[in-house]
């Protein structure tokens, strides 16, 4: 895990692009636009493999917002407010705020890796696991992310993934990605 100076010396170096604040050794992640809440889908079932399916499952996006309220057990995407671009030796480890937590809000439910190449702004998935609402504010911070430099050989060129860093689009994008035809299982 790199340190606060460590991760300086790299914006200054344009290894690392990230406009937003540190906290400690880390990089503040603060909540922006858009957020995709998650509504109930007109079928019973999402199947993971048709991705009309799975698009069931979101409502419109929330992009002029200052406040949102999140209802308990309510799952909703959220995009970080500042870019971020990690060159080819770098990877990220998404936390959450330990504060957040203990209201209730997990911050980032998923792998909490990003890897190398990533450019663009990175999506969290928000769930309210507490009894009461949570009221949501533009520009709070959510999380930090640690910067972790690679061990061992590596390739500059980092080809682009067609799924990150997309600004408007939250969705997930798992049948795309991960072609598969049910009748082969």
């Amino acid at each position: 895990m790199l340190s606060a100076e460590a991760i300086k010396w790299l914006i200054k170096q344009d290894a690392l692009q990230w406009p937003g604040q540190l906290r400690g050794d880390g990089l503040l992640l603060t909540l922006g636009s858009p957020l995709q809440p998650l509504t109930a889908p007109s079928a019973q079932m999402i199947d993971l493999a048709d991705q009309a399916s799975i698009d069931d499952l979101y409502g419109e996006p929330v992009t002029d917002w200052t406040s949102y309220e999140m209802m308990p057990g309510e799952m909703l995407l959220g995009s970080v407010e500042q870019p971020l671009r990690l060159g080819a030796g770098l990877m990220g480890v998404i936390g959450g705020l330990s504060h957040l937590a203990r209201v209730g809000l997990a911050v980032h439910v998923t792998s909490p890796f990003v890897l190398p190449g990533w450019n663009g702004h990175l999506t969290l998935e928000l769930v309210n696991t507490g009894p009461a609402v949570l009221r949501l504010h533009h520009s709070m911070p959510l999380g930090r992310l640690l910067i972790c430099t690679l061990d061992g050989p590596r390739s500059d060129d980092v080809a682009p993934h067609p799924f990150y860093g997309r600004e408007t689009d939250l969705k997930s994008r798992y049948a795309e990605e991960f072609r598969t035809n049910p009748s082969q299982r």
